[in-house]
């Protein structure tokens, strides 16, 4: 079930009326909750649902394994390892067998030997990436102990298939997102309507910002060699908010929705665009990725606090699997490794400062420093995103020379009046972001916030997001994380 169709629009007061007023206790909430996820889960295939039953099946058995064991560290580590290599075998199966194999033939083809490992049609399920990190991280943390072996199945399976993060995260932590299920919630009325200003912000970056991009981009970046640098170099900007407002807007409208059922969601995006230094954006991009990677692979493999050597060997490990998470393709391992190497140049040549005032401090607009600062990372953030959307490395960089090689041939396309209805969304987004910095998300109230003094302002982005919808019945598009 996709959170711009008309089927959530009816899904989602249906089931929350039932949770506050049918179920008025924690563990029939909680067994709600799963019911009701595992519909919104089903949606699309209901075979999926055999796989997450699994994975929560076998998670929750490794903590109370975890447990008996205390006191043999032996065994305690052989259920932690054995529990992470099932489910991380689950998810390679599913998501990187064709990849493997295909490579695996190519490169013994070199040496002339011939490998009949044919290719499979394996159905990726979606969110799978996102809800095996979010069990593996209940393993690891009991294992590390900092979290205790919980009793509770139903608290435990509701954590695993809460359904507003379900199939794109935030990637949440056992330590924060399973103690809000073991204990009672109460309706807090201020937090469910921030709540659904949130969602309301987040169907904007999706219906709004990156559906007018994906028009444009989607419709032209196959025809890549007929267009010429200066509209390439449009279709790249085009593209880099399309996956912003596409991502950010569905973490947008997950965290608000938790907020409805008394649950706070972690913080996923924090105005990236805005970062001064790649290091900046990683802390501000998919946060939820980056600091599970840091705690769970970055950090017990020496972090920074080793020689420099071994420290730049661990960005690369961490930086090769995000681009691996994300996708069976070399494109997303390249895009992965280019950042490795960007945040490699940082650290080597200590051109990240270990502290920078608040963005705009005491000011309306940016400072020229910023916006320098800004726009090169932007800019470097832009050409790593051109191997994350190709089909193949080759693509990307052909579509990279061609920006390079010519970047003023040509006039500016006029796809209909598509690509100039998505620079206006996409200057709007970033005004409003920028007005409401200091904010947690575009649409939050304060005493002292844009929206809360704009009241026309306010009820504009209500229409726009209201009409969006309306004309996007019938024709909606997907998230772009759902395949990942």
């Amino acid at each position: 079930m996709l959170f711009n169709s008309l089927e959530f629009i009816i899904f989602l007061p249906v089931v929350w009326l039932l949770y506050w007023f049918a179920f008025r206790n924690r563990q029939t909430q909680n067994l709600f909750v799963i019911a009701a996820s595992y519909l919104f889960y089903g949606w699309w295939d209901s075979r999926f649902l055999l796989l997450i039953v699994l994975t929560s099946l076998t998670s929750f058995a490794s903590g109370l394994l975890l447990e008996r064991a205390e006191g043999n560290e032996r065994l305690r580590k052989v259920w932690c390892i054995s529990n992470v290599t099932f489910n991380l075998l689950i998810l390679g199966i599913f998501k990187y067998y064709n990849f493997f194999v295909e490579n695996l033939q190519a490169t013994l083809g070199l040496f002339g030997i011939a490998l009949d490992g044919p290719t499979r049609n394996i159905i990726l399920p979606v969110g799978i990436s996102f809800y095996t990190f979010q069990a593996l991280s209940y393993t690891i943390d009991v294992y590390k102990r900092r979290l205790g072996a919980t009793h509770d199945i139903v608290a435990f399976f509701a954590y695993i298939s809460f359904f507003p993060q379900l199939v794109a995260g935030p990637i949440e932590r056992s330590t924060k997102l399973l103690p809000q299920f073991a204990t009672s919630r109460t309706f807090d009325y201020a937090a469910a309507v921030d709540g659904c200003r949130q969602m309301l912000c987040g169907f904007f970056k999706k219906l709004v910002v990156a559906d007018l991009c994906g028009e444009v981009v989607n419709s032209l970046w196959d025809r890549w060699n007929e267009l010429s640098g200066i509209n390439l170099i449009l279709i790249g900007f085009l593209y880099c908010f399309q996956i912003y407002g596409d991502f950010s807007g569905y973490s947008d409208i997950a965290i608000g929705c938790g907020r409805l059922f008394g649950i706070n969601l972690s913080q996923n995006f924090n105005l990236p665009y805005f970062a001064r230094s790649i290091p900046d954006f990683w802390r501000r991009w998919h946060i939820s990725l980056t600091s599970w990677l840091t705690d769970y692979i970055y950090y017990p493999l020496g972090g920074s606090r080793c020689s420099k050597p071994k420290a730049l060997r661990n960005v690369f490990i961490v930086w090769g699997l995000s681009g691996l998470w994300h996708g069976a393709a070399w494109t997303f391992i390249v895009w992965g490794l280019y950042h490795a190497v960007l945040v490699g140049l940082y650290r080597v040549f200590d051109l990240n400062p270990h502290y920078q005032p608040p963005l705009g401090e005491g000011r309306k607009l940016p400072s020229f420093t910023e916006l320098r600062q800004m726009g090169t990372t932007f800019l470097l953030v832009a050409v790593g995103l051109v191997f994350f959307r190709s089909h193949d490395v080759s693509q990307a960089l052909h579509i990279l020379w061609r920006m390079v090689s010519s970047p003023l041939d040509g006039a500016l396309i006029t796809y209909k009046s598509g690509t100039l209805y998505a620079i206006i969304a996409v200057l709007t987004l970033t005004v409003l972001e920028w007005i409401q910095r200091d904010k947690a998300h575009v649409l939050q109230f304060t005493d002292n916030s844009f929206f809360a003094r704009k009241a026309t302002a306010r009820l504009a982005v209500y229409a726009t997001v209201i009409i969006s919808f309306i004309l996007a019945v019938g024709k909606v598009q997907t998230f772009i994380y759902f395949h990942f």
